[in-house]
This record gives C-alpha cells, structure tokens and sequence, in this order.
C-alpha cells in the first residue's frame, strides 16, 4: 500500500517552523509497512492544495494531510479535500457538540463564530474525535478506486495522539504486514569498504532488505524485515544479521536502534570494571562531552583535561619540554605522552589523547590541516594513531572524535 504525505502550511513551506509531522508520520508509515515514496510541502493556496492533492491520489492509494483544519479563512485543507473527492460540506453536531465542549472545558468566555467552521465536514466522511483540540480529524474513501484522503491536525500535540489513536489501527487493517527493523552499527571500517564486505548481501536481498547509511567515523546498516508479526521478522532477519557480524567481528558495536558507540563503550568500561580520562588539544572537550553525554558515565569517567596549550600539556600532563621543542604539539610523540600523563594524572585505568590541527589555519606542507594524532593509553602501555582528515575545522574535530573513542572499543576488546 502506497501512502503520500502533505504538509499544508505557508510557515512551513517558508521554513518559518520545522516539519517534524512529516518525520514523524513517514517513521510510523514505514513501520506500518506502507510504501512512502513522496512527501510534499503546500502553502495556503486553494489553487496550489489542489493540485498537489490531485497529483498524490492518482499515485499513492492514501494520502495523508497535515495541517490547514482550523478556524480561520486561510486554513482550506478540507474545503479543497473534498472538492477533490466531489463531497459537499455539512454541519457535523457531533464535532459541533465537541467544540463547545472543549471550550467549556478551558473555561473561555465565548466561541467565536469562526471556531464553527471546523464541525464542517465532508459528506460521507469519517470522522474522527480530536482528544487534545478543537478541530476534528476526517477519513474520506472513494472506494470505487481504492483511494482515501486522511486529514489530521497539524499542532504536534494533536496530530501524535490521533495518528496513535486512530489512523495507525485504521492503516493497519488496510495493511496487515508491519515493517520491522534492526541497525548493525560498525566502526573501525570506513563506508566504501564496508560496503563491498557486504555487496552480494546487498544484491541478493529480498525480504530482508539491507541498506547502508554513512555516519562520522561509523556505517549503520539497517536490516529490515516485513511480517506479520514481529516474532517472524526476528526469523527472518536473524540469519542476514549473523552474516553480518561473521564478517564484521569486533567491529559490530551494537544491533540495537538506540544504542551510540560512546554507549557501548561506557558499557564496557563498566563491565571491566575500568575508569578512563581524556587530554584534548583540539577537539576542546568535544571527546569528553560525548562520552558524558552517555547516562551513568559518571561511574567510569571522574575528570578530563583540555591542554590546549603547550604550557599546560607539560603543567598537567607531564609530557617533556623536549617532546614538544623536538616533535611538535602535533606528533605521535606529544600524543603518547599525552595519553600516559593523563591515565596518571587522574589516577585512571585507560586515557585517551587528541591532538592536531583542524583548521582552516596552522597547518604546513610537513602538518597540514586534518593532521591529528590519537594517542590510547590502557593499564599503562600505549598505542597512537595518525590519521588525516578532509573537511572543514568541525568536521575534522567529529571525526577526531568518532576514532578516539573506536581506538579506545579496540584497545579495551584486546583486554580479557
């Protein structure tokens, strides 16, 4: 079944307000096991709704509108809905009953005349009780051609509900099989060579499907599944996710949606009953707020250090005068040190170290921009990495970022 989204709204077509009800309602659709293959923003122009909503019904089999029910001139969603569908409009008591109702219940004075507009609705329509508003949602069908036009509020805290409430069961039993999923999330190999570890998985696939998705300094692959149950979308994607991690090993961090990769190495520290502390020269705390962005990291990591100068690299980590006078700030040579003094400084079991030069200035033929040096320290031996990144002084800090905390899941996986 192919499903269509509209959002009405010129504050949303003008990027005035976030279209999170799109996000939202294209997440839910696909796990209900429709089929999204448009979405569509449309301003408050009768002659502009129409076409758009002429154009998805001849390609979707429901589409569903976000937006444009209330109260005033310009909200026209429903009145052009049902032109389309060939509806008149009438007065619903119900709805009318319904409005009055809510009203009463927030105790304002009076309802203004216009607020009536909303108990209008299509001829034939369904319609469907706004828990949390004024304006009622409504489901028209044309069954003679298989088609239907569901039309929701557009306030969030009223369109969650009533999707939840009411449209999710009435597309459920219009399609049976839901779509089911797992995320094998992998770092340590990049996006084009986890890829081709995979490809004849990728050509071959049927049901289930696998789809790569490139993340900084990770690849997620999603797995997914559709059932009619989610006991036989677990049978069905169990095999294709044990290839995966066959050939994957140690790199696989998580299968789990939610799951981050700092998270799943707090976890691990928490398993081996290890602390970790962190020296930043130029990520400047980036490292140490992602790991403490991890609920309960306070259990694993108890201070961190920002030596972004050279002064306060020998202050508080003790690495040498001539380390830095020989080898520069961005070496193997000041990483490794920077690793090992932090570990000590903090009294921790394990250290991760950063330092480079992310740019856009500072770097040289000999450093250039990107260059940065990840020093691990654990239990007192050390091991420091050299990469080079590409993109601009952010970007370069997130993927500084990313690797540290993959250097230290490598370091701390070597240890029984």
């Amino acid at each position: 079944m192919v499903v269509e989204l509209i959002s009405v709204g010129t504050e949303i077509l003008l990027g005035n307000i976030v279209n999170t009800n799109a996000a939202y309602l294209a997440e839910k659709c696909a796990l209900l096991g429709c089929s999204l293959y448009h979405q569509t923003v449309v301003g408050d122009n009768e002659e502009r709704m129409e076409e758009a909503i002429r154009q998805a019904i001849e390609r979707a089999d429901i589409v569903i509108l976000t937006g444009g029910l209330g109260p005033t001139k310009d909200d026209l969603t429903k009145e052009v809905t049902a032109k389309v569908f060939g509806r008149k409009l009438y007065m619903d008591e119900h709805s009318k009953a319904r409005i009055q109702y809510y009203f009463e219940k927030i105790k304002s004075k009076k309802v203004t005349e216009n607020n009536w507009k909303q108990a209008l609705v299509p001829e034939g329509a369904i319609v469907i009780d706004n828990l949390n508003g004024t304006a009622p949602g409504l489901i028209l069908e044309d069954k003679e051609r298989g088609k239907a036009a569901i039309l929701i509020p557009g306030p969030p805290n009223e369109m969650k509900p009533m999707f939840e409430h009411d449209i999710a069961p009435y597309l459920n039993k219009k399609q049976p099989e839901g779509i089911y999923s797992h995320m094998v999330k992998v770092c340590g190999i990049g996006e084009s060579r986890a890829e081709t570890m995979v490809a004849d998985l990728m050509d071959a696939q049927t049901n289930p499907t696998l789809a790569p998705y490139a993340k900084t300094g990770e690849v997620h692959f999603r797995v997914t599944a559709r059932a009619c149950s989610e006991e036989a979308a677990e049978k069905l994607m169990e095999p294709m996710i044990e290839e995966m991690k066959k050939r994957f090993g140690d790199a696989v961090y998580t299968t789990e949606e939610n799951v981050t990769l700092e998270e799943s190495v707090i976890r691990l520290l928490e398993e081996k009953k290890m602390t970790v502390t962190t020296a930043e020269s130029c990520t400047g705390g980036k490292l140490s707020g992602r790991l403490l962005n991890v609920s309960g990291a306070s259990s694993v990591y108890n201070e961190g250090y920002i030596t972004y100068a050279n002064a306060s690299k020998e202050k508080i980590l003790g690495v040498k005068h001539e380390t830095l006078e020989t080898y520069g700030a961005v070496s193997e040579q000041t990483a490794a040190e920077m690793a090992l003094g932090a570990a000590k400084a903090a009294g921790a079991d394990a250290a991760l170290s950063v330092t480079g030069i992310a740019g856009p200035g500072g770097g040289t033929a000999e450093k250039p921009v990107g260059l940065v040096y990840i020093g691990c320290a654990v239990n007192g031996e050390v091991t420091v990495r050299e990469y080079r990144f590409t993109g601009n002084r952010e970007k370069n800090r997130d993927y500084a970022v990313a690797r540290a905390i993959t250097l230290l899941r490598e370091e701390l996986l070597k240890r029984a």
